[in-house]
């Protein structure tokens, strides 16, 4: 309760008084009224504009309480007979947020629906995955009926390139009359984003908090011992403020920054953000030592022998800057080196991220060799009761490749780590015991910012950059945000900390950058699909469909970037008028004169760019032509060597046949690798049970290739003649004499042009130059506003192409209708959700057992990290072997005419899971499954789960055989079991 603040008067005292009896008589005062603390200035704006009937968008730092904003919005929706649904990206949140609500209101009133796991799914208040709601729009589900709110927790991953299409398609979607909350990071565009909500959605709130309520201190770990990143000792808070006042490129610098605190304000932004000069030194004198080696392990010495200490600070807090300095030796410290220095200076629990599945698993291990241990005889006690009871139902035979042993033993001491590759009830364990203050140090990767509730007092960042799963990149500033958002518990800890490890090359002035940025933009990634076209079509018609994606919000802001890009069209056609006027010549028509350079110039870039052209597709010819046994003399690079063709690419528009180099290593060639077009320069032949993954068959089969290579060169010609002679075919062909000809005769016409003459031509030139330059840069920006405009309802119209030649779609009386084809495309869901109906209506499907059709499923469900080169795998019968070729057959067909429409191509079908899945469904136990596999059994379960709902999907999909509905189901029975079917809530 909040006291009444002194020397008011009588009238003042009264207003107050008034306005607190009117405001318990509210549903949101009774709402605040249950709550163990009171409501912040942002909760109760945006709870006031919800009650009031406003949607609301609320945007504030992770860990300020934006949930009870949705937990209002469940409050209303229970006061009057509504019903309301908490929508999560993903499962681990789904299955959190559902314990706390079945808590607060009782598991009768609350369900949980998550696409593998139902409870009680007509209840009135139910929690479930986006996606869930998303398919739940488009079946026209009665579910649907009595909705009045929905909560869209973490909104922000609207920008996700991989799902964030969903969180747009139930924004428009929902009915108008439904209440949306949506719950956002600070993101720098929410005004933006509100703005289209409100023209979606209707009236819509815009609530913006940027305070933190722990505050949060940032730290550079420099061997063992913590040293503040700024020089002065502020706040996140404040040096965010700080940040916003100089101003940032690509931000809206004329808005208005937060007050800072009044103790700050005299304090120039600059100084609040300028670097700890230590850090500066440490970073000079690292760049000054020559050969300098840091190892992961190596030890910190400091100069004055004492640990990192306080700063002089009420509190103590950790960090601060020594008289000394920081020696360079061993500025870097092992984990269980930086973990007892949390330990030391009472920073525990901690959330260490790092980027890297087994990075995670060999700090613990690192930790427990290393004879760390953080926990009391009775914690130990209390973590190893919650051990037995998660492993109880836990088959005992798959205990040792689950690493049931090594989790235990981490646990016990207080260390675990948490990613996706672990098993989800192992992930459950972890949160539970880690909320519980059991567990004390916990080595995670990013996925664990971006959904589940750990909050930890401080947060350790080993490195700035991540595998992206195409390339290793700097984390963003938001990143940066999301990861230490996590330090600083509530109602726990009076501050947070966060801490960057000292590595070799750091840039302390970049890390300030990175540290001072607490927001950054939302982007939509909303595209059309396969699915979400065909459902709107059979639900709207086209012509509504069309308009109804045009409200998409990835419309919305290509729209609003294109006024600012017909400003700038404006002003170059102004200077374009000047450039004219000066480059204007006296002996004839110089924009002639400048032409003609053009086209001389572009014609030597045309001969230059056909040359490259016939290269590539005589070297692709070459390739598509190689058959196994082949044996090729490669010259470029790392592949440089005789290698022999194991297996022909002859169908793909860009073959890369499979090699066994000379080396012994197994490769795919592409035209990248290759300078020109290849030969044969010797055949062998492959035996037949040949096994590539054998080192000794690979032994083996390079020697005979080195043998026939030397007998080819001793009895033959070389293949170098036969280069020489295939690149002389190849500039033949390329027509250079044609080309020559054209460049010859633009000279002599320029040669002869009256401007050529002239004296002060080059002076000319110039202003034509510049004149070009801007014409050309001017042209672009006006393609990209006729390619900005209708941008979304255009992919639609192409995608609807692709559908009308392959029958989903027809016209019929002028009107385009959805086909018993597009039908079945309707109830199938995922990305490869057009060849799954192709594959199906193909009949790939119908000459399969359960086990066969699970692993066939799994090969349009997977999707390696990497694309790895490899053989395809051997199939494990015929039957799949004829079902996978069916697929193929469908993929490449359709990549051609995906090509054809300007879309982006379908993933090729992946066979990484078709073994493991084909096994598990034969019933084998799980380290057989997982054998000869770098799947770890978290991955392996979350993946057969998706198989699951895709054959759940098939089984319902309208039309299909009633053979091929009762595989599914006996396929989802085969595969369905052991550690799969031992799925607590919280998977």
């Amino acid at each position: 309760m909040s006291t009444v603040p002194e020397n008011l008067t009588p009238a003042e005292r009264y207003a107050l008084d008034a306005e607190r009896r009117a405001f318990s008589k509210t549903e949101l005062g009774a709402f605040a009224a249950e709550l163990p603390f009171p409501l912040d200035p942002f909760q109760r704006e945006a709870c006031r504009a919800l009650e009031a009937g406003r949607g609301v968008l609320v945007a504030a730092p992770t860990g300020a309480g934006k949930t009870v904003v949705g937990e209002f919005a469940v409050h209303l929706a229970l006061r009057k007979g509504l019903k309301a649904f908490y929508t999560t990206p993903i499962k681990a949140l789904s299955n959190q947020k559902y314990a706390e609500l079945a808590e607060a209101y009782g598991p009768d009133q609350v369900g949980l629906l998550t696409g593998d796991v139902t409870i009680n799914g007509e209840a009135p208040v139910v929690v479930m995955t986006t996606e869930v709601l998303r398919n739940m729009l488009y079946a026209g589900s009665s579910t649907l009926d009595g909705l009045g709110y929905v909560v869209m927790d973490e909104v922000h991953y609207l920008a996700d390139r991989f799902r964030g299409a969903v969180w747009e398609e139930v924004i428009i979607h929902l009915p108008r009359d439904v209440q949306i909350v949506s719950l956002s990071a600070t993101v720098s565009n929410a005004e933006e984003f509100g703005a289209w909500l409100d023209t979606v959605r209707g009236e819509t709130e815009i609530v913006v908090s940027e305070h933190r309520p722990v505050p949060l201190w940032q730290h550079v770990m420099v061997g063992r011992r913590l040293v503040d990143l700024f020089a002065t000792r502020q706040s996140f808070d404040d040096l965010a403020d700080a940040h916003d006042h100089v101003g940032d490129a690509g931000e809206d610098e004329d808005t208005p920054a937060p007050a800072a605190p009044a103790s700050r304000r005299e304090e120039h932004p600059r100084e609040l953000t300028a670097v700890n000069p230590e850090l500066v030194e440490v970073a000079r004198r690292e760049s000054h030592t020559p050969g300098a080696r840091f190892g992961h392990g190596g030890r910190a010495r400091r100069r004055d022998g004492r640990p990192g200490g306080g700063n002089g600070r009420p509190g103590g807090r950790p960090g601060g800057s020594s008289e000394g300095g920081v020696q360079m030796s061993g500025t870097r410290a092992s984990r269980p080196q930086m973990i007892q220095s949390l330990e030391r200076q009472g920073l525990l629990p901690a959330i260490d991220f790092i980027f890297s599945r087994m990075g995670c698993d060999a700090a613990v291990q690192q930790c427990v060799d290393a004879g760390l241990d953080l926990t009391t005889p009775p914690e130990r006690a209390a973590i190893s009761a919650a051990i037995d009871e998660a492993a109880k139902d836990l088959p005992p035979a798959d205990l040792g490749v689950l690493g049931f042993w090594s989790w235990r033993d981490g646990l016990l001491r207080g260390i675990a780590a948490h990613h996706a590759g672990l098993l989800p009830t192992f992930k459950e364990v972890v949160e539970k015991l880690f909320a519980a203050g059991l567990v004390k140090a916990v080595f995670a990767t990013e996925t664990l910012a971006l959904g589940v509730n750990m909050p930890a007092r401080s947060v350790l960042i080993e490195k700035l950059e991540k595998f992206n799963g195409e390339a290793h990149v700097d984390i963003t500033p938001g990143e940066y945000t999301q990861l230490t958002g996590r330090a600083g518990r509530r109602g726990i800890d009076v501050e947070g900390h966060a801490v960057v490890q000292w590595r070799p090359g750091l840039d302390p002035t970049a890390l300030a950058g990175l540290a001072s940025r607490r927001t950054y933009p939302l982007n939509s990634s909303f595209r059309p699909t396969y699915n979400m076209s065909i459902n709107l079509v059979a639900q709207f018609g086209r012509k509504r469909a069309r308009d109804i994606l045009e409200s998409s919000f990835a419309q919305f802001q290509a729209d609003r970037s294109v006024v600012g890009l017909a400003r700038q069209v404006r002003e170059r056609e102004e200077s374009l008028a000047g450039y004219e006027k000066a480059m204007t010549c006296h002996l004839g028509d110089f924009s002639e004169y400048v032409r003609l350079r053009e086209d001389l110039s572009m014609a030597e870039k045309y001969a230059s760019r056909e040359a490259g052209r016939m290269r590539r597709s005589m070297t692709v010819d070459s390739l598509a032509r190689l058959m196994p046994g082949d044996v090729v003399e490669l010259t470029e690079g790392r592949l440089s060597g005789s290698a022999v063709v194991l297996a022909a690419d002859t169908n793909a528009r860009e073959p890369r046949p499979h090699v066994l180099t000379f080396d012994h290593n197994l490769r795919r060639i592409g035209y990248q690798d290759l300078d020109g077009p290849v030969e044969p320069i010797a055949r062998i032949r492959i035996p037949k049970h040949f096994d590539p993954k054998r080192p000794k068959d690979r032994r083996d089969l390079a020697a005979s290739m080195r043998h026939a290579v030397d007998r080819s060169r001793a009895e033959g010609p070389d293949a170098t003649g036969r280069r020489r002679r295939a690149r002389r075919d190849f500039a033949f062909a390329a027509g250079y004499e044609d080309s020559e000809r054209r460049i010859t005769e633009l000279r002599r016409q320029l040669r002869a042009h009256p401007c050529h003459g002239c004296a002060e031509r080059e002076d000319h030139a110039r202003w034509a130059e510049r004149w070009t330059k801007l014409r050309r840069e001017t042209d672009h920006l006006v393609e990209q506003i006729q390619g900005r405009t209708n941008t979304i309802a255009k992919t639609f119209d192409r995608v609807c192409e692709v559908l009308e030649s392959y029958g989903c779609l027809e016209t019929a009386d002028g009107e385009i209708r959805v086909t018993d084809r597009g039908q079945q495309l309707r109830r199938i869901y995922g990305d490869k959700d057009l060849l799954t109906a192709l594959s199906l209506r193909a009949g790939a499907f119908d000459d399969v057992d359960e086990a066969e059709l699970a692993a066939l499923a799994s090969v349009l469900v997977y999707q390696a990290k990497r694309d790895e080169p490899g053989l395809p795998p051997k199939m494990p019968s015929i039957s799949l072997d004829v079902a996978v070729d069916a697929v193929l057959r469908e993929w490449t067909a359709l990549e051609g005419v995906e090509e054809q429409h300007r879309l982006p191509r379908t993933a090729e079908p992946d066979f990484g899971l078709v073994w493991p899945v084909y096994k598990w469904a034969r019933g084998r136990e799980l380290q057989n499954v997982l054998s000869g596999t770098e799947l770890a059994a978290g991955d392996f379960v979350r993946w057969v789960k998706q198989v699951i709902d895709l054959l759940d999907q098939l089984a319902d999909v309208p039309g299909a055989e009633p053979r091929v509905r009762r595989l599914c189901h006996a396929a989802i029975d085969a595969i369905k079991r052991g550690v799969v079917a031992y799925s607590s809530v919280a998977d």
